[in-house]
């Protein structure tokens, strides 16, 4: 695009006329009470049910605490890179737990999850390589792959015998990247199948748990603990700290010299600067809070079963999901949009999500659910979803 007034106005008018029209919402305050789940926005208080805020631990009182002893002593702002002065004592400690949280070697912090996606693939994917991916994975994933130089071909959706037919025809294949849990549609990728093909043909197997670390599994390991896998067989694993652990940040955990290889390799870690040191000493005390206090995750889960059943009686369009992520189809961007806005006008926040962000056609009202929502908070929830349903079908 020119530097054009008039293209830059007919862009943006584009965007109005498909409904595509982005919106930043200013939070005021929340309550005194550190709740979450609630916000004022507009001088209007919001039950919030779009955060990823699974465990309800973004506002603990440990985790402020932890961020600011650290922030005393180490300072508000690391001050460089990890490879210069930026890797303090708190950093340290964060991959150490995380590591060991994971069952791998070593584990790299990364400022962001879009970072980390990036800085591996273009550290271990070549020119004249192929990239392998889900065609709905995250767009850092996918962003990942073409600025990496290698190939990307990308299979239908949790289609394992899909990627396993462009495997067979392309030997230059050696990463295979996908969500563990879509974000979008809250549902999970086919771990096991991938796992075996990644082994079969020597490539490398990706997986971006952002959504699944701290929820799914028996002890909230992820989408691996939830499939059955060992560490071992997902070489690399991408987790984030800014979701289920209330925190900010991201990591990749893999074998100790896969981990020493993007040290030098990674240009999204050796050329930005590190987290704040009390950024990782609270993500630290979170791991530990997530790790210890296991009534979270199944109080989480007691609501997804009580959202899912009550929507369900009420005949909305909510997809197959057993995650906190549970997305209503609407279908057009326009409908969606406003089924969203009288949801706030009765209290509620939840986020119409349209396209590019979900394929066409396929825009929907996203619920996500915490540990912090109460059993009225769902339930009066429902009643809203149905007195909006009504009042405007959504197909």
């Amino acid at each position: 695009m020119h530097a054009d007034p008039e293209a830059i106005g007919a862009a943006l008018a584009a965007l109005d006329t498909a409904a595509r029209r982005r919106q930043r919402r200013v939070i005021e305050r929340y309550p005194e009470s550190g709740d979450a789940t609630r916000a004022i926005v507009n001088g209007r208080l919001l039950r919030v049910f779009c955060a990823n805020d699974y465990l309800g631990l973004a506002h603990h009182p440990a985790l402020s605490a932890a961020l600011h002893a650290a922030s005393l002593r180490y300072g508000t702002g690391s001050g460089a890179a990890h490879l210069i002065t930026g890797h303090s004592r708190p950093h340290q400690e964060l991959e150490e737990e995380l590591a060991g949280y994971t069952g791998r070697e070593r584990a790299l912090l990364f400022s962001t999850g879009y970072m980390a996606n990036l800085g591996v693939l273009a550290a271990l994917a070549a020119r004249g390589e192929t990239v392998l991916e889900d065609r709905l994975n995250h767009a850092s994933l996918i962003d990942a792959a073409r600025l990496s130089g290698a190939r990307l071909k990308r299979y239908a959706h949790a289609d394992a015998r899909a990627a396993a037919g462009l495997l067979e025809a392309d030997p230059r294949c050696t990463m295979i990247c996908t969500d563990g849990l879509f974000s979008m549609d809250g549902d999970l990728a086919p771990l096991a199948a991938l796992a075996g093909l990644a082994r079969r043909h020597r490539s490398w197997l990706l997986v971006d748990d952002a959504h699944g670390l701290g929820v799914l599994g028996a002890t909230g390991r992820g989408t691996l603990e939830a499939a059955g896998l060992q560490p071992d067989a997902v070489p690399l694993l991408m987790g984030t700290l800014g979701k289920a652990f209330g925190c900010f940040g991201a990591f990749v955990a893999a074998d100790a010299a896969v981990i020493e290889l993007l040290v030098h390799a990674a240009r999204t870690y050796i050329y930005t600067t590190a987290l704040p040191p009390g950024v990782a000493a609270a993500a630290s005390a979170a791991l530990r809070l997530a790790q210890r206090e296991s009534w979270r995750r199944e109080r989480l889960h007691s609501l997804v079963r009580r959202f899912r059943a009550g929507a369900q009686a009420l005949d909305l369009h909510v997809l197959a999901s057993a995650s906190p992520i549970q997305p209503l189809l609407v279908g057009d961007s326009a409908r969606a949009l406003r089924l969203s806005a009288a949801l706030q006008e009765l209290g509620f926040w939840v986020s119409a999500i349209r396209p590019p962000t979900v394929p066409e056609g396929t825009a929907r009202l996203r619920v996500t659910l915490s540990a912090a929502h109460s059993d009225a908070d769902v339930d009066e929830l429902l009643a809203a979803l149905d007195r909006v349903w009504r009042r405007e079908p959504p197909w």
